[in-house]
């Protein structure tokens, strides 16, 4: 079993990839430079996109996304990492993403074994 020792969050974001310049942009002016960037396919309520071209209408079901993945420690402001995100990804258009928050319990550098907020 696992204790929990740390606090440490880890933060996904889902974003339109035009946006991403902006957020790491964002994210640098924090100071957060640690992140994972992910090419992804998705969508939400909306179920895709309706698309008009010279064939007609059709619908795309699976839009592109990326996903940053964030983990910090409890000591950084969560909020403040939130509002950049959000100040530089929105649009104000259905499909802008979305931003979970997960604690993490644990990490382990897997080179030295350094465990928890050490390593990041």
């Amino acid at each position: 079993m696992i204790k929990v020792v740390f606090n440490m969050k880890k933060i996904e974001c889902f974003i339109r990839p035009e946006k991403l310049e902006h957020v790491k942009k964002g994210l640098f002016k924090l100071g957060i430079r640690r992140m994972n960037i992910y090419e992804v396919k998705g969508h939400g309520n909306q179920r895709g996109i309706k698309l008009t071209g010279r064939a007609g209408d059709y619908i795309v079901e699976w839009i592109d996304k990326l996903k940053i993945e964030i983990v910090v420690s409890e000591d950084k402001n969560i909020n403040e990492i939130i509002d950049v995100i959000i100040q530089n990804a929105k649009t104000g258009k259905p499909g802008d993403g979305k931003i979970f928050i997960i604690p993490v319990i644990d990490a382990i550098r897997i080179r030295t074994k350094e465990r928890g907020e050490n390593m990041l």
